[in-house]
Formats: structure tokens, sequence, C-alpha cells
């Protein structure tokens, strides 16, 4: 069995510690004994991108994703905006770039270059914010992997999230028809009516992992404004 190396750790803002580590020719970043990623089961989270943009249909999306990680929902997002589409990725952890371009550097490619995108180092919650008060423009949609599901697991703050208040505010931050879109590892039917209590249109599916139809089934609500 091959055994894994820690490559690098970083301290979470108001949360626990992140730690990339390496398993042969594969890339995990853990959260305690969490597995919160990794290269061998990616594209549930790239799907969560390409996902919500088919439903979209729309020709240059503005796109808001909560968290970089490993940028697999940032990449998928790159490809399925179009030529003058607009992706920008909130990020609270800078070491996280910093292993982008260091030991992440070829899965990351040439992504963080792409005149298409923005990765800004602040809480999600504060770009949904400025969406709100003017600051910066509505967005097409929302997408939020910041957490393993719809609760703070990564740091508490992260709750409000997915709590009735903040939900109004990603509704408030979308324009009309816009999507939130939420990655998380389990179902979770309470959090299901939440969105519909919250004047969506909710649908809920399930992904495989990987793109054989094998893994973990995790779970994705696509939440459309009315």
């Amino acid at each position: 069995m091959l055994p894994r190396e820690t490559l690098a750790t970083a301290q979470i803002p108001d949360g626990g510690e992140l730690t990339l580590v390496s398993h042969g020719r594969d890339f995990i970043i853990m959260l305690g004994r969490d597995e919160l990623m990794g290269t061998r089961m990616q594209y549930s989270e790239e799907q969560l991108a390409l996902l919500t943009l088919k439903e979209l249909d729309k020709p240059a999306p503005r796109v808001l994703i909560g968290g970089y990680g490993m940028g697999f929902t940032f990449r998928a997002a790159l490809t399925g905006v179009g030529e003058n589409g607009e992706v920008v990725v909130a990020e609270i952890v800078p070491e996280v770039l910093e292993w982008a371009e260091g030991a992440l550097a070829e899965l990351t490619g040439d992504c963080l270059k792409d005149p298409r995108g923005e990765v800004v180092l602040c809480d999600v919650a504060a770009l949904i914010d400025d969406a709100n008060d003017g600051t910066c423009g509505k967005f097409d949609a929302i997408l939020l992997d910041v957490d393993n599901g719809p609760d703070g697991i990564v740091r508490d703050p992260n709750d409000r999230l997915y709590t009735r208040t903040g939900i109004a505010k990603a509704k408030d931050a979308l324009n009309p028809g816009g999507i939130l879109a939420i990655w998380s590892a389990a179902p979770d039917h309470k959090f299901t009516r939440r969105l519909m209590d919250g004047g969506f249109e909710v649908e809920v599916r399930e992904v495989r992992a990987r793109p054989n139809n094998k893994g973990p089934r995790h779970t994705i609500w696509f939440a459309r404004k009315r």
C-alpha cells in the first residue's frame, strides 16, 4: 500500500487546519481525518458547474463559485461559460492558491491566467453581500462547495450560508432565472424544504464521484430563482 505524504498545511480562518497530501500520483486535501476533495473523485464537483450552466442555457453567464479547492468546479465553469462569460471564485485560504501554483501546478494548468476568471481572497458571503448592495453586479449562478454539505463543518461562519437568511441573500444576489447550486456529500431533506420555503424551484440530483458511474453518490441542489 502506498503511503500518504504530507506536503503542506494551512490554517482556515475561524476554522480548523487543511492538509495537502499526496498518495502515489493522486492528491487529497484533508480537514482533520476527513477528505474534502481529491484527484481520484472530482467528477461531481465538475458537474456542479457543467449541469448548472446547461440548465441556465445562457450565452455569457456571470458565475460566482464559493471555494477554489483544487479548481475542479472553476475549470469546469470556464469551459462552459463561453468566450464572454465571467467566473468569480471566492477562496478564504491563501495557501490553497499557493498549492495550486506549486504542488498542484500540473493539475491547475493555466486556468488562473484565464481573463474570464478571477479568484478573490475573501468569504463568498461577502461577494453575495456586495451583489445585494450594488457594489458589484448580480450573478446568473452561485455555486457553493465550501463544505461537505449544508452545514459549516469547515468553518462555523459558513453555517449562515444555509440558513433562511443566507438563502434569501443568495436569491437576491441572482438575476431572474438564476440558479443557486450546492454540492453535498449526502442528501438533506430538511435543506431541500428550506430552499423551497425560500421561494426557489428546487431539483435534487445524485451524481457519482467518478465518471465511470462508480464511487460515492454525491448530492447537488439546483435552486432556480422564480
